[in-house]
């Protein structure tokens, strides 16, 4: 089932297809491993921000996996702008490049590196509006990279990632904060998360548990260039819940403010607007721009 309610269309063996094209088949090692990678972009008012650094990231998650990709990054992002310039101008768009191993190796467990797949899912998907994003916390943690592939961006992860949410919507949140092992907030089922305390800007440091987001660096980096400090450190769900304002960062919504978290009530602050206007003004620029139909 698709994710989004509009058009669907997907590269897969060598050709562009209108739809939810089938791309795994029953026997294939994905199938009953699990040995899949993907990797989201965005497209909106016409930006695809950091789209180059989406289709590098798929290849590194491939290779952690013990994949070995058939395709660059860069013929990946070239196919991606052209099909988008087939949509209606100002399309919003959810762009998944994916790779997914088809066989398995001698001891059937381990996949086969030379039997990679590749395909890119392009649906249609509205921006999420930014007002009533709520948090609460759940009981469940993230692996340690010594417990998991947690260096990739791997589909098998996301069960995990998965019972969180649903922990979250059982008891009328939008998401949950989750922890690392060491009871530490990690991020939540699909965002990097931040806190601001006195004007100053608190996110986890990337400990190896959890993906080091590339909507997260954006911002740091944003947020620094515009004179604000931002500490990466480790941060409990006490530290959290003390903040004067929390956002979060992803591909879903780039960037997201959290007006609530629990039962106490934050609103919309100033700097969490400040981080979305700046992703904004950067996505805007003309290197991430294109031109469509």
């Amino acid at each position: 089932m698709a994710i989004g309610k509009g058009k669907i269309t997907t590269w897969f063996e060598g050709k562009w297809q209108d739809g939810n094209t089938p791309i795994i088949g029953a026997a294939d090692h994905v199938a009953w491993l699990g040995s899949q990678v993907f990797d989201g972009a965005r497209s909106f008012e016409g930006v695809m921000p950091d789209l180059d650094l989406h289709c590098a990231r798929l290849l590194r998650s491939a290779q952690a996996l013990g994949m070995i990709p058939t395709i660059s990054g860069e013929e990946i992002a070239a196919l991606v702008r052209e099909r988008v310039k087939k949509f209606p101008k100002g399309s919003e768009l959810y762009i998944r490049p994916m790779m997914w191993s088809r066989d398995s190796g001698p001891g059937l467990i381990e996949l086969d590196p030379d039997s990679t797949a590749f395909a890119i899912c392009i649906e249609e998907m509205a921006m999420p509006s930014i007002e009533g994003f709520s948090l609460t916390v759940a009981p469940y943690r993230r692996p340690r990279q010594d417990m998991a592939l947690t260096e990739a961006k791997a589909g098998s992860l996301y069960a995990n990632n998965g019972r969180i949410m649903v922990y979250a919507r059982q008891h009328g949140f939008s998401n949950a904060l989750s922890l690392d092992i060491d009871g530490n907030v990690a991020e939540t089922a699909s965002t990097n998360v931040f806190l601001v305390r006195d004007g100053v800007v608190f996110t986890p440091a990337p400990t190896g548990c959890f993906l080091n987001g590339l909507t997260r660096q954006r911002v740091i980096g944003l947020l620094r260039e515009d004179g604000i400090e931002v500490i990466e450190t480790a941060l409990t769900v006490e530290d959290f819940r003390a903040a004067d304002e929390i956002f979060a960062t992803g591909n879903i919504a780039k960037v997201m403010p959290v007006s609530r978290l629990d039962e106490r009530e934050l609103g919309i602050g100033p700097i969490s607007l400040r981080a979305r206007a700046l992703y904004w003004d950067f996505a805007h620029s003309p290197v991430q721009s294109y031109s469509a139909a």
